[in-house]
């Protein structure tokens, strides 16, 4: 199979037709082989290394990792980033206060001097991917188990990632592409001192919230900005006052001109996981367990989570990040699960699998290589099943039990304490105090109260008994006959864990007997050993599995190889091509490719916590004081839409015209496409674009921020 990219180069370009061309999420190094072509053709002006380059500054250059998540870009030559307001919001929210709701009000550094630091924040650029498929295979032998092959993969990976990181500050990965199969050596720079520069109110950058999230026509502004700094050396560093603004190998050039359906455009980013090549037992899989669980668990938690945010503007600001994090994916499951419904996936995917059975059936050779790829998934998931279904209860409950968390590090205290070592003791204690500190700026404990006894009541109820952590029986039952209720509200008055101030009395004379006897400590530790437990018995089959997909995908590159064009996502960078397009979700009708600041005021309803609008933004709507933003056709552009091929992980990416200039944000897809992580549709797959022309307007007409703007290559 060393050979297998090639030969798949060779077949998709014979295939021509059957390509979508809107369709894939590709390997840069391929772009000149696969794909500059039919760019070009769609208005693409840029060559191949203009995109991608080890030779000189290319547009990779300017693209980012963006925190743990999402992707950003550099716009000036003094490391200015735009990436979504949804990315930067835990930022954000780190830095907002009853007093200074930055979530609420917006914020904006009028210099450099006033930029916020972020000590958990970096951005990571690309330095070069490698094909290191050979090296990599080199010890795989026939007849190895697959537990063998793993280890000799690994064993193998792991000197080619020390070898790239030697006298350098890069950080190496070696990644598999398509079941496997291939591999690539992906070379990376993180700088860690990244500073919050700017924000819109949540008003514009998340308008619509939860209502509008994964919808079409949108109009919400989310878009936030930050700079990244180096050591004076250029290199990075840890924050320090000492630090400058980075100077970037490149960074992309801003386009206000209009832009119409029909334009080119394009996307580098970090998509994070799509499953194109599911089989069906896994789409079911997804349908009956994975989907629903998640549905349940979470609606139940954010309801309670909300209740408590509208009732208080302090629990507002500690659960906005934590709630956005858990309803965008509890919708985009409510969306998925409709989506492959509707579309029959499941069923298009076992028109595959008959095929596949005919195929392999039509010769011995075939047999012998391939036979077995289906059966191996198909019986890896369905014995697996009752496992997999209460391991997800049990990750998706545990979210709902916050205080929980708070039992990292507490192990390491206790065998401390019975060894009497002092300096353990001491390193116990500052890892505890250290995660408290940020626990508890974003806790409240009478929300997690009520949360827990939700998400404990839910567990007993859905999850068979064989299931359950021992304290159900050994604790609620005898002690509490069976009250959950009160069992928490005990745990609540009873654990040192319950208050920062509670905890560090604790930590200021540590007792052993006290922490052993901790009910926090106990529940959690009940709760984490059986789901460690489900967790083993899941991953039993996980070899089966592996095996299934790589020996899967690789019988369909010969059966089929319009099916295999380009690997999963999976948190590599990407490039995808498309164009400005209209859609017809539905039988008579169409919605147009763009919306504008007519349909934010229309959608406006005032003291809305989704819809509210601050009086500035309406202010100058009514006066339409759009400066040099506005479209040459009389409105204020908000977003658009395009046919790019986008995931999660995509948040924040460049949309770029043919000239390379940036156009929009990337930020969400539409309703319609909700099952695009499993199965492409592309006449109903669109990714949905904040305008850089409205980015710009709220930065410099609205904020008033128009330095920020002065330091970007605007091209008009």
């Amino acid at each position: 199979m060393k050979k297998f990219i090639v030969v798949s180069v060779i077949l998709i370009l014979s295939l021509g037709t059957i390509v979508k061309a809107d369709e894939g999420m590709w390997l840069l190094p391929l772009i000149e082989k696969m794909n500059v072509g039919k760019m070009t053709e769609l208005g693409l002006k840029l060559s191949a290394e203009d995109i991608y380059s080890l030779n000189k500054a290319s547009v990779k250059d300017a693209i980012v990792i963006f925190g743990g998540g999402c992707t950003g870009e550099i716009v000036s030559s003094q490391g200015l980033i735009l990436t979504n307001h949804h990315c930067g919001y835990g930022s954000i929210q780190s830095h907002s206060t009853v007093e200074h709701d930055y979530l609420r009000d917006g914020f904006w550094a009028m210099s450099k001097s006033e930029e916020l630091p972020n000590p958990n924040l970096a951005v990571t650029f690309l330095v070069k991917i490698e094909d290191v498929t050979d090296q990599v295979l080199a010890d795989v032998k026939p007849g190895m188990s697959e537990t063998e092959r793993t280890a000799a993969i690994n064993s193998v990976r792991t000197r080619i990632e020390q070898k790239a990181a030697e006298g350098n500050n890069y950080r190496a990965l070696v990644s598999s592409f398509y079941g496997g199969n291939y591999f690539y050596l992906l070379v990376y720079e993180r700088y860690n001192d990244v500073r919050l520069v700017g924000a819109p109110p949540s008003s514009i950058g998340k308008f619509g919230s939860d209502t509008d999230n994964w919808e079409w026509p949108r109009h919400t502004g989310d878009f936030s900005v930050f700079r990244v700094y180096s050591g004076p050396d250029g290199k990075p560093a840890s924050y320090s006052t000492n630090n400058v603004p980075l100077k970037p190998k490149y960074h992309l050039p801003v386009s206000i001109k209009e832009i119409n359906e029909g334009d080119f455009a394009m996307i580098l980013g970090y998509p994070g996981r799509t499953s194109r090549y599911f089989t069906s037992y896994e789409v079911n899989e997804q349908l009956q367990i994975v989907h629903p669980v998640r549905i349940k668990v979470r609606g139940i938690k954010q309801d309670i989570w909300m209740t408590d945010m509208k009732a208080d503007q302090k629990v507002n600001i500690q659960y906005s990040a934590k709630y956005f994090g858990s309803s965008n994916y509890w919708k985009y499951s409510i969306g998925q699960k409709g989506g492959l419904e509707r579309l029959n996936v499941k069923a298009k995917k076992e028109l595959i699998e008959d095929q596949f059975n005919k195929w392999v059936a039509g010769g011995n050779d075939r047999k012998e290589k391939y036979g077995e790829a289906l059966n191996l998934i198909r019986s890896a998931v369905e014995g697996r099943a009752e496992y997999f279904k209460a391991l997800s209860y049990a990750n998706e409950c545990l979210q709902g039990c916050e205080l929980f968390s708070m039992n990292q590090g507490v192990a390491g205290l206790i065998t401390a304490l019975q060894t009497g070592d002092k300096q353990k003791t001491d390193e116990a204690i500052a890892l505890i105090k250290n995660n408290a500190a940020r626990f508890y700026k974003d806790y409240n404990a009478a929300t997690d109260a009520r949360s827990m006894k939700a998400m404990l009541k839910l567990y007993r109820e859905d999850v068979p008994v064989r299931f359950h952590p021992d304290f159900y029986s050994n604790v609620i039952d005898k002690k509490f006959k069976g009250n959950i209720d009160k069992f928490v509200d005990d745990l609540f008055a009873k654990s040192v864990f319950v208050n920062e101030e509670k905890l560090n009395l604790f930590l200021s004379k540590p007792a052993l007997k006290t922490i052993e006897k901790d009910p926090v400590y106990l529940t959690a530790t009940s709760y984490y050993r059986t789901a460690a437990e489900v967790s083993k018995s899941t991953y039993e089959y996980e070899s089966d599995i592996m095996k299934g997909r790589r020996i899967w995908i690789t019988a369909l590159v010969e059966m089929a190889p319009e099916k295999i064009k380009y690997p999963d996502a999976n948190s590599t960078m990407r490039m995808t091509y498309g164009s400005i397009k209209e859609y017809n979700p539905r039988d008579g009708v169409t919605y147009k490719y763009y919306t504008s600041l007519e349909g934010v005021r229309e959608k406006y309803k005032p003291g809305d916590y989704e819809f509210d609008l601050p009086g500035r933004l309406l202010d100058l709507y009514e006066k339409k004081e759009y400066g040099r933003y506005g479209s040459s056709k009389g409105y204020m552009p908000v977003c658009f839409l395009t046919t790019n091929d986008i995931t999660g992980g995509n948040s924040g990416s460049p949309v770029m015209n043919g000239n390379g200039e940036l156009i929009g944000l990337a930020f969400d897809g539409n309703w319609e496409s909700m099952s695009g992580d499993i199965a492409y549709e592309p006449e109903l797959q669109r990714t949905i674009v904040v305008d850089i022309r409205y980015v710009l307007w709220v930065m410099d007409i609205y904020a008033g921020a128009g330095h920020l703007v002065d330091e970007m290559t605007v091209r008009q």
